[in-house]
């Protein structure tokens, strides 16, 4: 899938498009009728400073460029989920605001190394080892992570999936 930013595109309508075409996707390859194919759930997230879309390290300087940009400074996490069935997609959108602590290019090197931002939105992850670098998160820990749970039980609900089993 191209995940391009279609220009003139703003960031919430971004994660929102690619989340809701991943869960169109995924619902289409299921290749049963529409009446008896389960939902589909899928989730897009971007992090955004100041106004740009930060996408997964290119690269190790690109990674620690990031980390280092970051450093003691907040910036936002856009999640989108989407869940698409035989009437179509509605999806939700999760915003958060991450603030990161100072961070030196020592940490921000040797946190490089752990292999653990390579694939990460952003390059860190919130849950993991990245964890030490937050100050302060308002907004949604699950979003941040890639799958805002309160958000995500809103379409569970709509779409009459129990949540509880």
């Amino acid at each position: 899938m191209d995940e391009s930013i279609v220009p003139g595109e703003g960031p919430a309508t971004y994660v929102t498009r690619l989340a809701g075409a991943k869960a169109l996707a995924g619902f289409a390859s299921l290749r049963v009728a529409a009446a008896t194919a389960v939902p589909v759930l899928a989730a897009d997230t971007a992090v955004i400073l100041d106004g740009k879309i930060l996408g997964k390290p290119i690269d190790r300087a690109d990674g620690e460029g990031m980390l280092l940009q970051f450093s003691g400074r907040s910036h936002d996490v856009l999640t989108a989920v989407a869940l698409a069935d035989g009437s179509g997609v509605e999806s939700r959108l999760s915003r958060s605001e991450v603030t990161f602590r100072p961070i030196t290019a020592a940490e921000a090197r040797d946190y490089w190394e752990t292999g653990e931002p390579r694939d990460k939105a952003g390059g860190y992850a919130v849950q993991g080892r990245a964890a030490v670098f937050i100050r302060d998160l308002r907004g949604s820990y699950s979003g941040v992570m890639g799958l805002p749970l309160y958000e995500t039980a809103e379409l569970l609900d709509i779409a009459g999936v129990p949540r509880w089993r």
